[in-house]
């Protein structure tokens, strides 16, 4: 017997099981996303700006506040948290889930955070606001930059929370990429990445919030399920890989900000490096505050929400003393 026929004894039947496994998993991953979609529908409403639909919430009455998710999360991390309850009591409180998460649309594109930045303020134009105070966490912390720097006249101060602004080699960018690249990235999102996902997602929730435990109304009330959907998973990946690079050419326009800014992280978050992100850039901005939870880990929305509250009261507040 040839070794070329016994090559192709075994390798064709490897190729259809694999074929076949990958076309199972492709079918599981269609039926749980619709699974998921239809136990967490839409919470909000829905404007379009330049072709692209945006899921949003509004709650309370007052002056403007945006909140602007990291990566991998959606509007309802923020009510989640609880911190919406309380805000909404004195300001008009407004979340965007940011393109390709939630049930926000992300056409195929480069969604930097100067992109992101164009579509919130046209989409806050859009809900008829002219001046507000921004909050960002984690990646969105760099869309709240971006949107500061090209719209001073719209955001009035910021707040930062856990944000990752200065580039380093992260772990996380080489393992997520792969799902970003056209062709491959789309196969493994319908086929592979949503069923490891499953089993590896209550580890890195766990490492958002470490040192501090996951706790009980993230872990009862998120809906988790909705981080591994295909379009969610291809939005993470990408925002991931655009990280480093992006920050990169932001962080020459930090001096920029001339707004109040208020800066808060825990103080032993293992996502972003405290001394080498929150801290070297409160050093750079002479008109900032900076607020260092100890303790607490990369999900200070939740971990902290007093002192998040706390933080936009202040970050308003100077917004009123500047007249």
């Amino acid at each position: 017997m040839t070794r070329h026929s016994t090559t192709g004894r075994w390798l064709a039947p490897t190729l259809v099981g694999s074929a076949a496994a990958l076309a199972a998993s492709a079918l599981y991953t269609a039926a749980k996303t619709r699974d998921v979609e239809h136990e967490t529908p839409p919470i909000g409403a829905f404007l379009t700006v330049d072709g692209v639909r945006l899921h949003y919430v509004e709650r309370g009455r007052g002056p403007a506040l945006v909140l602007i998710h990291g990566n991998g999360m959606m509007i309802q991390d923020f009510l989640v948290s609880g911190i919406v309850d309380d805000l909404a009591e004195r300001y008009r409180v407004i979340i965007i889930d940011r393109p390709g998460y939630g049930y926000s649309d992300r056409p195929r594109g480069l969604w930097t955070p100067r992109a992101h930045a164009t579509l919130f303020q046209k989409a806050l134009q859009q809900l008829g606001v002219t001046q507000a105070v921004v909050l960002g966490h984690s990646w969105g912390a760099l869309v709240a930059v971006a949107l500061a720097l090209q719209a001073p006249q719209l955001v009035r101060s910021l707040v930062l929370a856990s944000g990752y602004y200065y580039p380093t080699l992260r772990a996380d960018v080489l393992l997520t990429s792969p799902v970003a690249i056209p062709g491959i990235g789309d196969l493994m999102r319908h086929t592979v990445s949503p069923v490891l996902g499953r089993l590896m997602q209550p580890a890195l929730i766990k490492a958002m919030f470490a040192p501090a435990a996951v706790t009980d109304r993230f872990d009862r009330e998120f809906p988790k399920a909705m981080m591994l959907r295909p379009l969610q998973l291809r939005a993470s990946a990408e925002d991931a890989a655009l990280m480093t690079p992006v920050t990169v050419e932001i962080k020459q326009h930090y001096r920029d900000l001339t707004l109040p800014v208020v800066i808060i992280v825990g103080g032993d978050d293992q996502v972003a490096d405290v001394d080498r992100q929150s801290k070297r850039l409160h050093s750079e901005l002479p008109n900032s505050e900076l607020v260092v939870v100890p303790g607490m880990g990369h999900m200070i929305q939740h971990l902290a929400p007093r002192e998040v509250v706390d933080a936009i009261d202040r970050a308003a507040e100077q917004v009123r003393e500047a007249g």
